[in-house]
């Protein structure tokens, strides 16, 4: 494997495949010990969905949301998570 001038790498897919990485999978690249490491970064999900989760819970209590349709909502929520 070989490191573009990039800087970009191409990770094989027998180990995509056992790692479970498809396509957006957030990851991590650590410099630990004198060995680079490659890890899925799941904490970044839990942390969107943690912050979703509390904007859902403020959405009744919010002014800007009275009067708008469940779609509307739906779309605020969606948005928080990209």
């Amino acid at each position: 494997m070989r490191v573009t001038s990039k800087g970009q790498v191409t990770i094989p897919q027998a180990i995509r495949n056992a790692a479970g990485l498809l396509p957006n999978t957030e990851v991590q690249v650590v410099y630990e010990n004198d060995q680079v490491i490659l890890r899925v970064a799941s904490h970044n999900r839990r942390a969107k969905l943690e912050a979703a989760l509390k904007s859902a819970r403020a959405v009744p209590l919010t002014p800007a949301f009275r009067g708008k349709s469940a779609d509307e909502i739906m779309a605020f929520l969606r948005d928080s998570l990209s």
